[in-house]
């Protein structure tokens, strides 16, 4: 045991720390609420395009605190989602910034990439962006 807790338990949230302050700095916001609603966001729209099996291949890879964020609210009965243009792809993220817009939201949506492109195995990233379409993987660094 940790001296606050459970090893496991403190090493996931300072994951999840990690991983906010990254989206936060790729993003150029200094604003780590803002860069955790973000990173929700991001990983819902991202885990909903998904098929279920995919969706649980890159859940594999998340810090458990990360993983909780990404299945939050999870229904796979309704996955993969039908929308696949990278309009509606940043209308479902920008949903999250309502009276709070995230300024420019392909920047945005393009931090939690490559946070996730950092931290997440090649294979596994290659598997994803083979999920989606063209449009919508030109959000991704290597677009």
């Amino acid at each position: 045991m940790s001296a606050l807790g459970l090893k496991i338990i403190d090493e996931s949230v300072q994951q999840a720390n990690v991983w906010i302050n990254e989206v936060d700095y790729r993003a150029g916001w200094a604003n780590k609420q803002r860069a955790y609603r973000l990173m929700r966001a991001v990983l819902q729209a991202l885990r909903d395009h998904l098929s279920p099996d995919e969706a649980a291949q890159l859940s594999a890879q998340l810090p458990i605190f990360v993983r909780g964020i990404y299945y939050e609210g999870y229904d796979p009965s309704k996955t993969p989602v039908v929308e696949r243009s990278k309009a509606g792809f940043i209308e479902r993220v920008q949903a999250a910034f309502q009276g709070d817009p995230m300024g420019d939201a392909e920047h945005a949506i393009g931090a939690v990439f490559d946070v996730l492109d950092a931290h997440v195995s090649e294979g596994e990233m290659a598997h994803v962006r083979a999920s989606f379409t063209g449009e919508i993987r030109a959000l991704f660094a290597d677009g």
